[in-house]
């Protein structure tokens, strides 16, 4: 008898308190799947925007999920509203923006030149 794949409506919580969707994702899908929606889907007017699904993190009951992992590797036994057959779950979304180059390097400052000093004993 084969297995159904479950649907699971996935509500995408943003850093000022707004929220994305919910979007129905079976439970196949992977974070990965979730970032690049999450991307296509981001608001206008929003004042950080991420360029990449690297700048992206979603986080599920206090944990960064991995890319690699399914939805229904993610899933928690509580917080979720099971209704017609259909699992809700909550997602926040950080956008942590990648450091540029000129940011992340640090000034080298030159050592000062020592002062040498020859004596010389007649």
């Amino acid at each position: 008898m084969p297995e159904t794949e479950e649907s699971i409506d996935i509500k995408f919580r943003l850093d000022d308190g707004s929220d994305m969707g919910p979007f129905r994702y079976s439970s196949a899908s992977t974070v990965d799947c979730l970032k690049q929606r999450v991307l296509s889907d981001w608001p206008k007017g929003k004042t950080l925007v991420p360029k990449g699904i690297n700048e992206v993190k979603l986080i599920s009951s206090g944990k960064i999920l991995e890319n690699n992992k399914t939805v229904a590797q993610c899933k928690t036994p509580f917080g979720e509203v099971a209704g017609g057959g259909v699992t809700l779950m909550l997602m926040h979304v950080v956008v942590q923006p990648s450091l540029s180059k000129t940011k992340t390097e640090k000034k080298v400052r030159k050592a000062p030149k020592a002062v040498i000093c020859t004596c010389t004993l007649l």
